[in-house]
């Protein structure tokens, strides 16, 4: 455990210490006094590919698919057992309020509860995206029609592994969403586990219940029912897969929770807080929030699709040219929730054909590091390059590339936007006949899920250019400045021409203790009596 022990050391100690979290690829410091971090040792030690200073006092450290074993390895330590220690409840509660940071502070907490609310869950989803990705390879290859509507059990089963994470996807971000928000993580999946129970479900069977009135859109297709409850008329509607419902809805509970253990005394609040809870929320979320959380959903993708339609050729250039500057500010996130809206209510997603060249633009800038660390023997650069690649090209994952590599080397990103165009103005080109790049999965976009993607040889093309444009540009141009360069070679960059000073004889003493002190950057040529 020496490198968590070094890890510990890094960010000034336990004590310094005040919470500890991982997302796919970083350790997550909440810290008491980020003027504690030594970035340069942290980034010297074996296994980091590079650590990341946060607005306040958060501090984040990259090592890669590897994370869960670095947290479990750093919680595991014994002198973790001292961590915040010496911190008084005043200290504490000043840390809290001092968590709304920057000059927006609402916007802040907000990007910041919704990306919470996805990062523990992306271990799952990226699962869930692998096996969408083999059953579309069996799909393209004839062995089975995966988008039959009659399909063999067995082929049946393998639908469940995938559709259980999106169909279930509410509970988990509410239970997340919850947890962030400091309220029993169980009372808000209980919230929203109960919208999407049988019995919620067959409220819209009208042989059952006379009283529910259903209307089909003859233009959609779909239709929407009505029950009546308590002698109210509540809108009834599907909640797997969705997403804003849960984040809006947990936000609500957050106020209700928090009154709640202020009216009931400490010795009772286990029982009465999650039953008040339940009773409050249930309906409210039921008759008020998930119709509003469903219409949002719907008329932000609605309005992204009117743009898609109606301006491929745009949409097609702006999504990979926006990305490179929302991800690494955790911007990315609304973009991503409405990926999950798309297929939910479109049945299929045009957001992630053009953010796949964003994302392959990213690894080929990352190849290009790794070629140039390869030719000039940069042992460390290569490690990290080679589990970035890695971690990008077969889970399509950016974020080793992104905060190990590319944001520490200015260079970088101007050659990537390149890319990042390049591989828009290919789909913009060659996927305008078909109204863009669509998928009907949410997958992250990696070599292997390219067989979701319609039509993929649009969008194989049009990674490959973005790839071998980054990658290209960078191993032609290189990623360093000249000093960078020939430090990573070992060599002696040439010392500018020392100047000549002229002295009198009796500062010749002091100045040979000068010249010492200095290295040799000065020589004397006269000596006045």
């Amino acid at each position: 455990m020496t490198t968590a022990s070094d890890i510990v050391r890094g960010v000034g100690g336990p004590e310094n210490i005040a919470a500890l979290s991982y997302c796919a690829t970083r350790l997550r410091f909440e810290l008491h006094d980020a003027e504690l971090v030594n970035t340069e040792q942290i980034e010297s030690i074996q296994g980091v590919m590079g650590a990341v200073p946060q607005a306040g006092n958060r501090y984040q450290v990259i090592v890669g698919g590897a994370v869960a074993t670095f947290y479990n390895d750093i919680m595991a330590l014994p002198e973790m057992k001292k961590m915040g220690a010496g911190t008084s409840d005043a200290d504490v509660k000043a840390a809290a309020r001092s968590k709304a940071r920057g000059k927006v502070a609402w916007l802040d907490n907000f990007f910041e509860y919704l990306s919470d609310s996805f990062r523990p869950i992306l271990g799952i989803l990226l699962g869930a995206s692998l096996i969408i990705a083999f059953a579309a390879v069996m799909d393209a290859l004839g062995i089975v029609d995966f988008r039959a509507p009659d399909k063999s059990a067995s082929w049946v089963f393998v639908d469940t592994m995938w559709r259980a994470v999106f169909y279930f996807l509410p509970i988990m971000i509410a239970y997340n969403a919850a947890k962030k928000l400091d309220v029993d993580p169980w009372v808000g999946a209980a919230v929203m586990g109960a919208l999407m129970t049988p019995e919620f479900i067959s409220l819209s069977d009208t042989d059952r219940f006379s009283d529910t009135v259903c209307v089909t859109n003859p233009t959609l297709g779909t239709q929407s029912c009505t029950a009546d409850i308590f002698g109210l008329p509540m809108q009834l509607n599907e909640y797997g897969g969705q997403v804003f419902v849960p984040l809006i809805m947990v936000a609500v509970l957050a106020l209700v929770y928090r009154l709640l253990k202020k009216i009931f005394p400490a010795n009772v609040q286990m029982v009465f807080v999650p039953f008040f809870s339940m009773a409050i929320m249930v309906p409210v979320t039921a008759f008020l929030i998930g119709p509003l959380g469903i219409w949002l959903g719907t008329g932000l993708g609605s309005g992204l699709s009117w743009m898609n339609n109606n301006a491929p050729f745009v949409f097609a250039l702006l999504i990979p040219m926006l990305y490179p500057f929302l991800v690494p500010l955790g911007l990315h996130w609304p973009l991503n929730a409405l990926m999950l809206v798309n297929i939910q209510t479109l049945g299929y997603d045009f957001i992630q054909g053009p953010m796949g060249a964003w994302n392959f633009a990213c690894f080929g800038a990352t190849a290009g590091v790794l070629f140039l660390s390869m030719r000039d023997k940069d042992v460390t650069m290569r490690q990290t390059a080679t589990g970035a690649l890695a971690a990008g090209l077969l889970g399509g994952i950016s974020e080793p590339s992104l905060y190990g590599i590319h944001l520490r080397f200015k260079r970088i990103y101007p050659r990537m936007l390149v890319g990042c165009f390049a591989g828009g103005l290919t789909i913009a080109i060659l996927g305008t006949p078909f109204q863009g790049v669509k998928t009907q999965a949410f997958a992250f976009t990696s070599l292997l899920t390219i067989p979701v993607f319609s039509p993929m040889w649009v969008y194989a093309i049009a990674v490959a250019v973005a790839f071998t444009v980054s990658m290209v540009l960078i191993i032609v141009t290189d990623y360093r400045t000249p000093e960078q360069r020939a430090e990573a070679r070992g060599e002696v960059p040439e010392s500018a021409p020392t100047p000549e000073v002229t002295i009198g004889a009796a500062e010749q003493s002091k100045a040979k203790q000068w010249l010492h002190a200095l290295g040799g950057t000065a020589n004397v040529v006269k000596v006045e009596p």
